[in-house]
């Protein structure tokens, strides 16, 4: 499988791009800069990597680094970046639909915030109290909707470099809805208490990049259970409770 991961050098880029490689696949890292990418890779694996090196918010560049490929990951920018990052992606989306080469499997990064609050008709993002530029997510996510392509957004909480659990823990992945059990009485809730209770709530969501990375990279499949999801994770204890 080859697969294009753009934003290949930041925190959750490099993971799959190591991983990706570690796994067997061609992967292609398209960066700005070839040295940073170098520097993380180490030299073994970057032998194994095709780099591009170009302008992310050119449409000819993206083109054709998506030609041929069968899968994008897409882990540049971020919501801060406020219309930059909507442009990336809205560029990266656009060179997926037009280019007839790409098979259109698409994973893009989103945030705990697109996830919908269960027994409610909300999600985090919309709520009092939550950064506004995380509605730059709610953005891309419109933007996805109106495509026909296979994607799927990945919708972490706080992402770390790793987690030590004092106990035995599996990765719960949840599709549309948020990953961590929530109560019916929710509903009764106002909206600002909703949101104050999810705040008091974000270490349960907290997830290591490199599980983030994995997930992604196991669910390359055209037309699998992630097909159009949005997709949250967390950590479930494997102690059963009584």
């Amino acid at each position: 499988m080859k697969i294009v991961v753009f934003g290949a050098t930041g925190n959750t880029g490099k993971r799959v791009l190591a991983q990706g490689i570690k796994m067997g696949y061609e992967m292609t890292a398209f960066v700005r800069n070839a040295e940073r990418l170098y520097n993380q890779l180490g030299e073994h694996s970057a032998q194994h990597v095709k780099v591009i090196v170009d302008d992310i918010l050119d449409p000819a560049n993206v083109g054709e680094a998506l030609t041929h490929q069968d899968a994008a990951i897409i882990a540049a920018g971020h919501a801060g970046q406020g219309e930059e990052f909507v442009r990336i992606v809205d560029n990266i989306i656009s060179q997926c639909e037009f280019q007839t080469s790409f098979s259109g499997r698409v994973w893009i990064m989103g945030g705990a915030g697109l996830l919908d609050i269960p027994y409610t008709d909300l999600i985090g993002n919309n709520l009092p109290g939550f950064p506004p530029e995380y509605k730059n997510h709610n953005r891309n996510f419109e933007r996805l909707q109106q495509t026909q392509l296979d994607w799927s957004i990945m919708c972490p909480g706080t992402m770390i470099d790793s987690i030590k659990h004092p106990n035995p823990v599996h990765l719960h992945v949840t599709t549309e809805t948020l990953p961590i059990p929530i109560s019916e009485t929710i509903k009764e809730y106002s909206e600002a208490d909703i949101a104050g209770h999810l705040f008091s709530r974000l270490q349960e969501l907290a997830v290591a990049y490199d599980d983030v990375a994995k997930c992604m990279l196991d669910h390359l499949e055209l037309g699998g259970a992630f097909k159009r999801k949005r997709v949250g994770l967390a950590y479930q204890s494997d102690i059963p409770v009584y």
